[in-house]
């Protein structure tokens, strides 16, 4: 269902309610291990707390977090970490290795739990269970404040004023669904910029996926028609839309007005696409997330599916880290509370297991969503069918991970969760340019996919039309012909993400910030979308390797650690692209020193190259050579003479 940001419930971050004291206690030591050190340190803490809920965070001898816990009486929880012969060998490591306690009291222990799940998100400690997967959820967003409202993909915060309708599992899950609506309800996509200075219909509108509103193709009228008929099919009306349309469908039929009934079939199919897409029938269940764990060879992996509306919004694995010596229960509840630290909850969140915390969870979810949260197990009928269905899948999904190790499909996976990727790339294009001073320019795409390098997909731009002093025109030039090449071979992206496919299902630059910028302008005025694109720079140590900065469309950054194989890989492919696009440079510049201004006359072979320069010595005397010394030249005939003659001076 739609949330805005005028609904949104206030966040614990920042938020004077959660807070009533802060305190710091630190007790200086040996930096090493020392399980007396930390009892002591824990104990000093212990005789000045009150029995308040609030958290506390364990610190190491250099400040650094190693644990964040949370507890309804601060004073007995803490103090049972000084008996150290009743803790698990996994919580005496931590003891030995504390120093220090910061406490945070609360109002209750629900807001306890959230500021805990914030502060493990920020602080990310290495006795905490951690969910790996710290990508934000995309959004659904038709924006409000304009007379042609745009559909977009939004992550983050959700200030922009519209009507956002998620999370979705993935951006594959909304890419596709965006793409069906765009179809269903010919809204466009394109940003406000682009809109106003359009004066001719773009590609989306001939390939009916829009309603070219910007050149007045629809009025106002009808297109908040289309609007609403939006909002209505993503709040969970999608039966009633697809009869309207049906209706309307067999009006224009009946009136033999054939071409708009085309029209309106062609968006049923697109409605009839969205739902036959789904993976799961959730018809009846409403709004409501399902979880299910699975455990294996010490690992552990969750499952979940997003309802809402009745529709499926897709579905995503999580594999937590730092789980050993934790109960399943524990793990879960850990989980959730870290994930809907960001996800608006629904109104009901399904598990496979009863909780020990779960009056308290359902609580904490209440105070963020403004409105009741249930959690619940289900024993009967269709929310049992889909708690089973996403227990299957969370144990398959483990032992799909459990069989890789540092392979490249291991390597593919690892890089679809750092890049935030719909899917695991079959298709990865790498792109850099290569100049000396702006001379012999060239542009060069490599591909790579799960087997390695696809040589035969390589290929070499010669700049024709940008400054080749410009390396982001440069870019542009690039980026233009090549996807505009795309667009005319597959518009409808039919082969994406398989064998021999067209399209990328990702695409790395060589560049930082303007790079990208240039590339996603580039797309935008294609009316390209949904091409995942990230940029490779060299970060704050230029020169340096391994500490590479990668930059995002919406002008995130992220890094990965210097000795990290994902690491290794993506600085592969981009020496690799570097070596291609430098091996087309200099050839390039070595037919140029070899050419020669001869090459330029037509008729003229190597044979009578040879000859003419042989005689004259230079190029440029055979230019200033009259007619009576070409024709005097020993191999050259007169009608080559002639031909010579004419073309340096083609006066006469």
């Amino acid at each position: 269902m739609p949330t805005t940001p005028a609904g949104t419930p206030p966040h614990p971050a920042g938020s004077e309610r959660f807070l009533e004291d802060r305190a710091t206690y630190t007790v200086r030591g040996s930096a090493q291990p020392d399980l007396e050190a930390g009892v002591a340190a824990i104990r000093q803490v212990v005789r000045t707390l009150r029995p308040k809920p609030g958290v506390y965070r364990m610190l190491d001898a250099r400040g650094e977090v190693l644990y964040v816990g949370k507890a309804r009486s601060l004073k007995a929880r803490v103090a049972n970490y000084v008996q150290v012969k009743a803790l698990s060998s996994r919580l005496q490591r931590m003891v030995s290795q504390t120093r220090g306690l910061e406490i945070v009291t609360t109002n209750s222990e629900a807001e306890a739990l959230l500021l805990e799940a914030q502060f493990i998100k920020r602080f990310r400690p290495p006795y905490n269970v951690l969910l790996r997967d710290d990508k934000s959820f995309p959004f659904i967003l038709l924006r409000a404040g304009h007379d042609f409202p745009r559909i977009t993909k939004h992550r983050g915060a959700r200030k922009v004023p519209g009507d956002y309708y998620g999370p979705f599992a993935s951006a594959g899950s909304v890419n596709t669904t965006i793409n069906a609506l765009q179809k269903l309800f010919l809204l466009r996509s394109c940003t406000d910029s682009f809109f106003a200075r359009r004066d001719r219909p773009c590609l989306l509108y001939q390939i009916k996926r829009c309603s070219a509103p910007c050149v007045r193709r629809i009025d106002e009228g009808g297109y908040a028609e289309l609007v609403q008929e939006a909002k209505d099919f993503l709040g969970g009306k999608s039966g009633a839309v697809q009869r309207k349309i049906e209706g309307q469908m067999a009006e224009a039929a009946e009136a033999l007005d054939f071409e708009r009934a085309a029209m309106l079939r062609d968006r049923l199919r697109a409605a009839t696409f969205i739902q036959g897409s789904q993976a799961i029938n959730a018809e009846g269940v409403g709004d409501a997330d399902i979880f299910a764990l699975a455990a294996s060879g010490g690992q552990v992996g969750i499952q979940g599916f997003f309802i809402r509306g009745g529709q499926n919004w897709g579905h995503r694995a999580f594999f937590p880290s730092h789980t050993a010596e934790i109960a399943e229960e524990e793990v879960l509840s850990r989980v959730l509370a870290q994930f809907y630290e960001e996800v608006p909850p629904p109104r009901a969140i399904l598990l496979d297991r009863d909780l020990p915390d779960r009056a308290l969870l359902e609580e904490a979810f209440g105070a963020l969503a403004g409105r009741k949260v249930e959690i619940g197990v289900p024993q009967r009928g269709e929310r049992r069918r889909l708690v089973e269905q996403a227990s299957r899948n969370a144990t398959e999904a483990l032992e799909r991970r459990l069989a890789e190790s540092g392979t490249q499909a291991r390597l593919l996976r690892e890089l679809t969760e750092f890049l935030e990727l719909p899917d695991v790339p079959r298709r990865i294009e790498v792109y850099d340019n290569s100049h000396i001073q702006g001379t012999k320019a060239v542009g060069a795409m490599i591909v790579a996919g799960p087997d390695g390098f696809m040589k035969n997909q390589y290929r070499k731009f010669n700049i024709r039309s940008a400054q080749t002093d410009d390396d982001f025109a440069m870019m542009r030039e690039v980026m233009g012909r090549r996807f505009a090449r795309a667009m005319e071979e597959d518009p409808d992206r039919e082969s994406q993400g398989s064998e021999g496919a067209t399209w990328p299902d990702l695409v790395l630059i060589d560049g930082g910030k303007g790079q990208m910028s240039s590339v996603r302008d580039t797309l935008e005025e294609l009316g390209i979308e949904h091409v995942p694109l990230i940029a490779i720079a060299k970060g704050p140590d230029h020169g340096r390797e391994g500490r590479e900065v990668f930059h995002f469309p919406d002008g995130r950054e992220k890094m990965l650690t210097v000795n990290s194989p994902l690491l290794f890989y993506l600085q592969r492919l981009r020496d690799e692209v570097h070596r291609f696009a430098i091996g087309a440079h200099r050839a390039k510049r070595s037919r140029a020193i070899s050419a020669s201004p001869l090459d330029e006359i037509p008729g003229i072979g190597p044979a009578r190259k040879r000859a003419l320069l042989l005689h004259f010595g230079t190029a440029g005397r055979v230019r200033a050579a009259s007619l009576e010394d070409l024709q005097r030249a020993p191999g050259v005939s007169e009608g080559v003479a002639q031909a010579v003659y004419d073309f340096y001076h083609p006066g006469g």
